[in-house]
């Protein structure tokens, strides 16, 4: 450990890790299990176009979310955009921008105009009185998301939808295992949308998944994500190509028979954390509802610089150059990214909440590269910058920093 400012990298000293530690390391399975399913699939020629095994783990996710329909799909932007041309979104369309820039980009890319609202400042997700504020004769729909496996107001969501007769999509990308008291996350709104990206717990290196009761809007999606085929040759809607292949499904079913040891794992890295972290003067450490399954992926902190006399993002350089790699989440949010900070009227009331968040949040490292010892190392160092905040803040000043 670090003795004294001097010693750290930035100021010339060693990193404290030798290797990279990231957030969203890849999960991996046991790949010998893997490997033999990628064989099966070589054996029997057949790659991709709804086989065995994405048949067998949609069936899968299919019950482990408690829905009817599981359509898996290439990626979760993929199946985010087929959703809303499934469910005949117009106009404008209500979403955080409090997100990863592809909620908003989804809706963007089909030609609708992403409508940004404020969040609730304690769960990070989709402030459901914002919602109502922004409601015209233009909206038709309203994504909301689930952030970090912590659900939305789904009854709030749920109610306004209904009222004004809107379309209910959420965002699931961080929500894969978790759940809303007895209900798993995959069976609320019209349809729900998952990523299985290489840097989610569960993964299929690249994949998605729209789940959904609905059967007529599961037929619809069924048909889009395979140009528009209704049997061999008879194509009766537009489409595109957003089939999941045969070794991304192999994947995902590795990752399935071992789901919830790998929850397990989350779930005891993330009560460390928490007993190392959670008592400090200046950092609000993020805690899930005991009500409510989680799948722990996250390691979310919010930041008091007042308390702690060091910005976060001279903290994040810190961390970087000791090869702990926390990233800021999600700055500076989507409306002050391009396209949107150049288009008019995609903000139409205040976003503080989601300003001052993107401000202040840092995510640290979990997952299969990170043992017991590396996250006391981790804590331990980041008291030690707290304790030195004003020195190190004063010494790179100085510096090129």
């Amino acid at each position: 450990m670090k003795k004294n400012i001097n010693d750290l990298a930035i100021f010339n000293g060693p990193p404290l890790f030798k290797d990279l530690l990231h957030v969203g390391c890849p999960n991996i399975p046991p790949r010998d299990f893997f490997i033999k399913r990628i064989h099966e699939s070589l054996d029997r020629q057949w790659l991709t176009n709804r086989g065995p095994f994405v048949k067998e783990l949609e069936e899968k996710m299919r019950d482990y979310c408690g829905v009817k329909h599981c359509i898996l799909t290439c990626n979760g932007t993929t199946a985010l955009q087929i959703a809303i041309k499934a469910l005949d979104l117009t106009g404008e369309v209500i979403v955080p921008s409090f997100t990863f820039v592809a909620t908003a980009h989804s809706v963007q890319w089909v030609g609708l105009k992403p409508v940004f609202c404020d969040v609730d400042p304690v769960t990070h997700t989709i402030n459901p009185e914002e919602v109502k504020k922004l409601i015209t004769p233009k909206t038709s729909g309203i994504i909301g998301v689930h952030l970090w496996g912590r659900p939305c107001d789904t009854e709030a969501l749920e109610k306004i939808s209904a009222e004004y007769q809107l379309k209910l999509i959420f965002d699931a990308a961080h929500a894969f295992g978790a759940s809303k008291k007895n209900r798993m996350i995959g069976s609320f709104g019209n349809c729900e949308v998952m990523s299985f990206h290489a840097t989610k717990f569960f993964n299929t290196l690249e994949g998605g998944a729209v789940t959904t009761n609905d059967d007529a809007l599961a037929e619809r999606i069924r048909l889009m994500i395979n140009f528009g085929f209704e049997g061999y040759d008879n194509v009766i809607c537009a489409g595109t190509n957003g089939k999941m292949n045969e070794v991304s499904a192999a994947m995902g079913l590795t990752m399935m028979d071992h789901l919830k040891t790998t929850i397990e794992d989350n779930e005891s890295k993330y009560a460390l954390y928490e007993r190392l972290l959670g008592s400090i003067e200046g950092i609000q450490f993020m805690r899930y509802n005991g009500d409510n399954k989680a799948n722990y992926q996250f390691i979310v902190l919010e930041l008091d610089e007042s308390k702690m006399k060091l910005q976060r993002d001279l903290m994040i350089k810190i961390f970087h150059a000791e090869n702990i790699v926390v990233r800021r989440y999600f700055y500076p949010g989507c409306h002050r990214m391009e396209p949107y900070r150049s288009q008019a009227n995609v903000v139409k009331n205040s976003l503080k909440e989601t300003e001052a968040l993107s401000e202040r949040i840092i995510c640290l490292p979990t997952g299969p590269s990170i043992d017991k010892e590396k996250i006391e190392n981790i804590c331990a160092f980041l008291k030690f910058i707290i304790v030195h905040g004003s020195e190190i803040s004063d010494k790179a000043l100085e510096n090129i920093l």
